[in-house]
């Protein structure tokens, strides 16, 4: 493994901060890389990573493996995303029959809050990655003009992010942390982060399930099953889509890591807490790895993981969630923005409040 300077390189430095501007700016400027998200992230990835000088066999063994396992085990994104697709395909008419049923006996108000709080919450159990899927599909199907259906699906991902963060197996950012938390002083176990953030997490979950339930109005009598629409040709391209992201993520965050240990973790908690918000473009797991220390007080693990959690939901490339919710409903980078970055705003004002006055108690 390539070992970073401990030291800033002036011109390293430079170059990864423009790869960064670039990576924020250009998919809301350039029609071309909005269309072509995934391309575009992999060559910044390795472009960064070739600044960097960090390139190594490990690397891309890393970039290759991630988007195809999980924790060891061979399932990930990708076949999750492909089998799903595929037997969704085969099998829409009744799945979709399902899911109308289900909206027509609840109501699709009420249908609307039940699925983002339950997906939300089972999403710390069954992962991150089957939830993506599941409520991909769901949103696809709802009697719903698309700006609500995009505001919906961004709202669900804000809830998903928030929820999968509770226990060690919902997303990498868990994982990691329980990881590097395991030893002294705080012996992370596997409900380490539920008693940490469920209190934070759990009551921001159901007001977001409130808020996107409102977007709908109540259903006037009942909805027929729609015609699933999709080639099979797009099934597989959207999980190699997906795979290529995920991949370029890996690259990128690696690529950009001296940026993170030079001058991010040397940051006042209070800061550091609004600057993570480069998560929405950044994979957080990186940043977690970055941040997150046996030598951080509880109240310092919060506020970072808090942030980077609702940074997540503000862009596409955020979260996995964000990723293949905007693949399978083909939601852009600005029609997520729109909809992403003030929620997210909201979202991280008002946990820092809360964090600054529960500090201010115990100071």
């Amino acid at each position: 493994m390539t070992v970073i300077s401990a030291e800033p390189i002036p011109h390293i430095a430079a170059s990864l901060f423009t790869i960064f501007l670039i990576v924020l700016i250009l998919p809301f400027k350039v029609r071309k890389i909005e269309e072509n998200l995934e391309a575009f992230f992999l060559a910044m990835g390795i472009l960064a990573v070739t600044v960097s000088s960090l390139w190594s066999v490990e690397l891309v063994k890393e970039a290759l493996k991630d988007p195809v396992s999980v924790g060891g085990l061979p399932i990930g994104i990708f076949q999750v995303v492909l089998f799903a697709g595929i037997a969704i395909y085969k099998f829409s008419r009744q799945i979709y029959g399902g899911i109308i049923s289900a909206m027509n006996k609840l109501g699709l108000r009420f249908f609307v809050f039940l699925l983002i709080l339950l997906l939300s919450l089972a999403s710390s159990i069954i992962s991150v990655i089957v939830t993506a899927v599941i409520l991909s599909e769901i949103i696809a199907v709802m009697p719903i003009e698309r700006e609500k259906k995009v505001k919906i699906t961004v709202i669900t991902c804000f809830a998903v992010g928030l929820g999968a963060a509770l226990t060690p197996v919902g997303e990498p950012l868990s994982t990691i942390a329980v990881s590097k938390l395991k030893g002294e002083p705080y012996h992370a176990d596997f409900f380490f982060l539920f008693d940490l953030l469920a209190v934070y997490i759990i009551p921001g979950v159901v007001v977001l399930s409130v808020l996107g339930s409102m977007l709908v109005s109540k259903a006037k009598g009942s909805t027929e099953v729609p015609e699933y629409t999709e080639s099979l040709r797009f099934v597989i391209l959207r999980a190699f889509r997906v795979y290529m992201f995920v991949a370029a993520l890996v690259l990128l965050g690696r690529g950009l890591t001296p940026l993170v240990i030079w001058y991010f973790t040397k940051i006042p908690p209070q800061v550091l807490y609004w600057v993570n918000m480069i998560s929405a473009v950044l994979d957080n797991a990186t940043l977690t790895a970055a941040e997150i220390a046996p030598q951080l007080s509880l109240m310092q693990i919060k506020s970072a993981l808090i942030g980077l959690l609702i940074s997540g939901g503000m862009l596409i490339p955020g979260n996995i969630p964000n990723i293949v919710a905007a693949g399978r409903l083909r939601i852009t980078s600005k029609d997520w923005a729109r909809t992403g970055v003030p929620l997210g705003l909201v979202l991280m004002t008002v946990y820092f409040v809360i964090l600054l006055l529960e500090g201010s108690v115990h100071a």
